[in-house]
């Protein structure tokens, strides 16, 4: 009886021990840091992702409106859960879980710059309970994208002072002004409400307006395409997702649904079993991952013209108020 006993207590503390990723049902707390379709369509691909290798998968998810004191708040909340991984959509988010959560895996993705956010040390290699997938966007051929359009002098861009991926684009973006002789005017926020005004700032001065990865300012983009409109300003989004709701001229960036589809394969990865630390950055590479949405009728509203090279190579075209998927 003692011996029988003795390996009842074994199989218990075993089973206590092992966190609830070892079973087909592990608990998944996602934290995003606001609501807008880009992020919206990053939580819903993280859970299809990690269904297809965890089918029983049980998810909370979690929305800090752009607040970075809630956004500690849900860290702390998922740490008292006991969540199997904690995914952190955006870098306020993932900053917060990464400061809270020390005895389990936490996944970043949609984090532009983790090496300069203060989530890893490397690109090259993970932390020990850290990795995840950069949308490091290609600012230089942004730009240059727009400057095939449209004749820009001086380009205007609004964006976060609160978020260190936003910050970091600024200044690349800035460079990219100052390498092709383009005035660079800049405007910055600390929340959403200041959008609006930041744009009316700028309109006057302006030939066009770059938006880059920028949570803030894309929740609040109807504002800046309100003033982009009375002005006539073109806009160049990072942000394909919104900019089939806006209107943008011309959205390149990622489909984040599909970076989504990544992290919660990278998740599944993890709850098998790999370590975190032997998980480099991954950065979303492929051609099929980054989507070309044009708006013809914005181009129409401005008196510009798409190249037939663009229109061809364009992934969605917003065509009478219709949006068509090539």
């Amino acid at each position: 009886m003692k011996k029988y006993l003795s390996i009842i207590s074994i199989a218990s503390i075993f089973l206590l021990s092992t966190p609830c990723m070892a079973n087909d049902a592990p608990l998944i707390g996602i934290s995003k840091i606001t609501a807008h379709p880009a992020l919206d369509a990053l939580e819903q691909g993280v859970q299809d992702g990690l269904k297809l290798s965890f089918p029983n998968a049980k998810f909370d998810l979690q929305n800090a409106n752009g607040e970075i004191s809630t956004a500690s708040s849900i860290a702390q909340k998922f740490k008292a859960e006991k969540v199997a991984i904690a995914v952190g959509i955006a870098t306020p988010t993932a900053q917060a879980l990464v400061n809270t959560i020390k005895d389990s895996p936490v996944i970043y993705c949609a984090v532009t710059d983790p090496v300069e956010a203060g989530l890893i040390a490397s690109t090259t290699t993970g932390e020990k309970n850290i990795t995840g997938i950069s949308d490091m966007t290609p600012v230089k051929e942004q730009i240059e994208f727009l400057a095939r359009i449209k004749e820009i002098k001086t380009l205007g861009h609004i964006y976060s002072s609160s978020e260190a991926n936003a910050v970091s684009l600024a200044a690349i973006a800035r460079q990219v002004c100052k390498d092709k002789g383009i005035k660079f005017v800049e405007a910055t926020v600390t929340n959403s409400s200041e959008v609006k005004q930041a744009a009316q700032t700028i309109a006057g001065r302006v030939d066009g307006i770059y938006l880059s990865n920028d949570n803030t300012v894309f929740s609040a983009l109807g504002a800046v395409t309100s003033v982009a409109k009375k002005h006539k300003i073109p806009i160049m989004s990072a942000d394909p997702s919104s900019a089939q709701t806006h209107e943008i001229l011309v959205a390149w960036g990622f489909d984040y649904y599909k970076m989504g589809v990544a992290t919660g394969k990278l998740v599944a990865r993890v709850l098998k079993g790999e370590k975190p630390e032997n998980i480099p950055t991954i950065f979303m590479t492929d051609p099929t991952d980054v989507d070309l949405l044009i708006n013809l009728d914005q181009a129409k509203f401005l008196g510009l013209t798409f190249p037939d090279d663009i229109i061809k190579k364009a992934n969605t075209i917003i065509k009478d108020g219709q949006v068509i998927h090539n």
